[in-house]
């Protein structure tokens, strides 16, 4: 039954065999990265852009493929090109590159708690060369913040203009968004929307089906643990202990009460500082 066609959408970063070891669970060495894609390929997956992967939900999901799967890698890092995007060619894969594009041109400077502010990040002549090819573009802030525990006026900004320099560098529209570490709120799904976007992926370790929020688009996160049981599991939502063990720590700081503590945390520090101002 269509209605009830799910839908798996894979969350990467880095494809690379050196990370920081705060980093490495993001880093998936591109030769495992070269075993996944050969495995939906011979599994008969179609990959998608998420935007392909939208207008096909506009039309009931009726030009669904069969087994549909959008790749998605978040931050932009220069691995993507490098790495990533000559393995996807190989292949014919399309996929969704979300670009934080205060760092285009430059590093991972927001990384600098992870050991990680000098990873290379895509270049604007890469990302044009990519997006010609058929890679999605879409926006992952300009600085690459909390969204959840920051001004509203302050989310839209970073919402709003990585979406304009995107498009006046690509000469293209940019319509997906990702949210930075998954987090977001009503208001802030509200603002991704009210800003021109037509869908935006979070996070939560589920699969998404044609029923989804097009804001808080549901993906799995793939880390440089995912080998061929953990990665078949992924894609059928079989919960395997080996698949949920993967995910076990990245999902607990996502969860919710973890949130929750979160934003009590940085109101409180906002509080003392400003003099009991909120």
């Amino acid at each position: 039954m269509i209605s009830s066609k799910k839908i798996p959408i894979l969350m990467y970063h880095s494809i690379s065999e050196h990370a920081s070891k705060k980093f490495q669970s993001f880093a998936v060495a591109p030769a495992l990265f070269t075993e996944q894609l050969e495995y939906l390929k011979q599994q008969n997956y179609t990959p998608m852009t998420v935007t392909q992967m939208i207008q096909a939900r506009a039309q009931g999901g009726s030009m669904l493929p069969a087994k549909p799967v959008v790749l998605t890698f978040d931050d932009g890092f220069a691995d993507f090109y490098t790495h990533a995007f000559p393995i996807l060619q190989k292949y014919a894969f399309v996929a969704t590159l979300y670009v934080t594009t205060a760092y285009v041109n430059g590093t991972s400077r927001w990384l600098r708690s992870e050991g990680e502010a000098n990873r290379l990040m895509v270049t604007w002549d890469q990302l044009i060369e990519m997006s010609a090819w058929g890679i999605e573009c879409g926006a992952h802030t300009h600085t690459h913040p909390q969204l959840d525990v920051i001004s509203p006026a302050r989310a839209r900004e970073e919402i709003v203009q990585s979406k304009q320099i995107l498009e006046q560098q690509l000469r293209k529209e940019v319509v997906s968004f990702a949210y930075p570490f998954g987090y977001q709120t009503a208001e802030t799904r509200q603002i991704v929307q009210e800003a021109g976007y037509t869908s935006a992926c979070a996070v939560k370790h589920k699969m998404s089906t044609l029923e989804s929020d097009l804001f808080a688009l549901e993906r799995f996160k793939v880390d440089s643990q995912s080998h061929s049981d953990v990665f078949a599991a992924l894609l059928v939502d079989r919960n395997l202990s080996a698949a949920m063990a993967m995910q076990k720590l990245y999902l607990r700081t996502r969860t919710p009460l973890w949130q929750c503590a979160r934003r009590s945390t940085v109101s409180l520090a906002h509080m003392f500082f400003h003099g009991g101002r909120p």
